[in-house]
Order: structure tokens, then sequence, then C-alpha cells
């Protein structure tokens, strides 16, 4: 008999332990691949000719209109977190009216100018006239032109501040204290915070760290308290001007009061690490220069107007030079009011040392 004729199994024997740990790792769980060939119908928009009922418990209790009504009353980050509930809420979010009262509250201050083309026929020329308009007409004009007249895209693409919380910049530095006995050397992590809180109507708060709490500084939770609507001295809280472009540059101007008029210019660049979020402020420039006592008693417009066209090294007071600060630049990051109390800048030094912002 050749030995061809003869077929043998010559596969080893696999025990079935070690069979079982080889397929831990070739045949992976994946328990979505069930969900593979079940076709789930999709909820079609409110107001559709194919729109059904939906069998949902809260949808039974609270009928469209008055879920609408609800939507209505939320702010824009409740909106975008209500959107992600279910797919019934992400259509009922994106109706155009709860993005339009949206952007006209944030950007009640608005300068848009708008290009008329005139076609002269006597000389066969074109013209162009710049025609500026500000407010809630230069807000139409621009979702008309410049995001296609879709009130979620102007939220999403154009740049603005955020008003429903902080803007917080946490500062760290190391400073040397006295040698004891000549064997050792203190050194103490000093922690100190900047607050921002800004308004659509072309205002905002400043809140700075106190000299007496630079061990012990205020968090984001204290912070909140005391910067409301008013500036108080007592909580070192001020009141500045600050306006916004288009390309987000953001010039603000504040004046501290005491004995000696101090004028404080920051310029700021608004940037986000999503699209849409604005929530990152980083500090190109602060200057600190005097102003003249009897050039603000004469003056009735804003701070801003006031140093319009000044240069960096200028000053209106002797006694008070132009400075330009390059120590505590760190950007500043936006904390909604929902989370002041869980965020991690409330952390003290001994647990958080140093934050990098993103």
């Amino acid at each position: 008999m050749a030995s061809s004729d003869i077929s043998v199994d010559i596969r080893p024997d696999i025990n079935s332990f070690d069979h079982f740990l080889s397929m831990r790792y070739i045949a992976t769980d994946r328990p979505w691949l069930k969900l593979y060939g079940i076709r789930v119908q999709p909820v079609p928009p409110f107001s559709s000719l194919s729109y059904k009922p939906d069998p949902a418990l809260i949808h039974h209790c609270l009928p469209d209109e008055l879920m609408l009504e609800i939507f209505t009353r939320m702010s824009p980050y409740t909106l975008g977190r209500a959107a992600c509930v279910c797919r019934k809420w992400k259509y009922t979010a994106r109706n155009p009216t709860l993005w339009r009262a949206a952007c006209l509250k944030t950007w009640q201050v608005s300068v848009f100018d708008f290009v008329i083309q005139f076609h002269v026929l006597m000389f066969s020329s074109i013209q162009f006239y710049v025609v500026k308009r500000s407010g809630m007409e230069a807000n139409y004009m621009m979702v008309r032109s410049l995001y296609d007249s879709s009130w979620r895209r102007m939220w999403l693409q154009r740049p603005r501040i955020r008003i429903d919380g902080l803007y917080v910049s946490r500062n760290t530095y190391i400073h040397t204290g006295v040698t004891e006995w000549q064997f050792k050397k203190t050194v103490n992590v000093v922690c100190y915070y900047r607050y921002l809180r800004f308004f659509p109507s072309g205002k905002f708060l400043y809140k700075v760290p106190i000299h007496n709490s630079h061990i012990s500084p205020d968090k984001v939770k204290d912070a909140v308290k005391c910067m409301h609507f008013r500036a108080s001295k007592a909580d070192c809280v001020f009141k500045g001007d600050y306006v916004l472009s288009e390309d987000g540059q953001i010039e603000m101007a504040l004046l501290y009061p005491g004995h000696r008029y101090t004028l404080v210019r920051m310029h700021l660049r608004l940037r986000g690490t999503t699209v849409g979020a604005n929530n990152r402020l980083d500090v190109l420039k602060i200057l600190t220069t005097g102003v003249n006592a009897t050039e603000l008693q004469n003056w009735k417009g804003s701070i801003l107007e006031l140093v319009e066209g000044w240069e960096e090294d200028e000053t209106h007071d002797p006694d008070v030079p132009a400075v330009s600060h390059s120590r505590g630049l760190s950007p500043f990051v936006f904390v909604p009011f929902e989370e002041a109390d869980t965020s991690v800048l409330n952390l003290p030094v001994e647990k958080m040392d140093y934050y990098v912002p993103g």
C-alpha cells in the first residue's frame, strides 16, 4: 500500500483551555454587531407630512407646542445638551427661532458694513457705496449675506463672547522665601486668579486677587457670587468696556479708582477648542497707564473711546508711567455657571500645582 493512499490527520490536539485563551484575542466581543440589519425608522422633522406621534411617554405627556415653548426658555448651553437626549429633541433644537433669539441677544452691539453696487448706464461704470448698519439690522443683513440665512450656522461660526459663565485665568509662580539656618531655603508656589464676566451690552466685570489672599485665593464658586451686574470695590471687582471684532480680537479698557487713576488696557484673542465653543481667551497684551483726572471729569463716553488712538507707551499722568506687563498672561478658560462648583480650577495648589489650558 502506497503512502499516498493513506490520509493521516496530523493536526495537534488543542486543549480547550488554550483554545479559550486564544479566542479572547482572535474573536473580540462586539455587541453593536447585533444591530446590523435592523431597520431603525428615522423620526421626521416637526410639522412634516410624514410626521407621526411618538410613542415615548414624555412626548405623550407634553405636546409639541409645549415642548417648543420649554426649549425657547433654555440657554444655548442647555439647548445643546438637550439635543443629545433623543432624535426628536435634536430636530426640535434646530428650530431657527431658537437660534435667532440667541444670536440677537448675544450680538446686541453689532456693526456691519454693507456694500451696495450701482451700475451707472450713462458712463458704463460700476460704483460702490458702503452703508453702515448696527444692532438688529446688522445681524439680519449679516446672516443673509455671510451665513446663508442660517442662524444656527451663524451661532457656530461667528466669533462670540460667551455670557453664560466666567472666563478664569489661573496663574502660578514660584516665590523663594527667607533662608532658614543656612541649611534650607523655603520655596512657595503662589497661585492667583483673574476673572472676567462679559455682558452683551459691551460691558464687562473684572475681578483681581486681593492682596491678603494670595495664600488662599478665591475659587471659581466664590467668584460667581460677587460678580453680579454691578462692580464692588470691596470685592476687587471693576467695570469696563470692550469691543469684539469679526476676526476674534477683543479690545478692553477699565479704570482703577484710587488716589491716582490707573487705566488698564487688555488685548485678547478669542478661540475655541471645538467649533463654536469660544471657550479660550489668549492674553496678547496687558498695559497699565496713567490718565488725567480733569480729562475724566469732562468725558461722557466710554473708556474705549477715550483711549482710542493712544500709543502703547502713552500716559497722561507723569506720576503713573506706561507699563507693558509680561507676567500673569495665562489664557482664560471659560467655566459655565452650572459647572462653577465642580470645575477643576477649584483645586488647591497641593492637588494641582499647574494647569494647562489647552
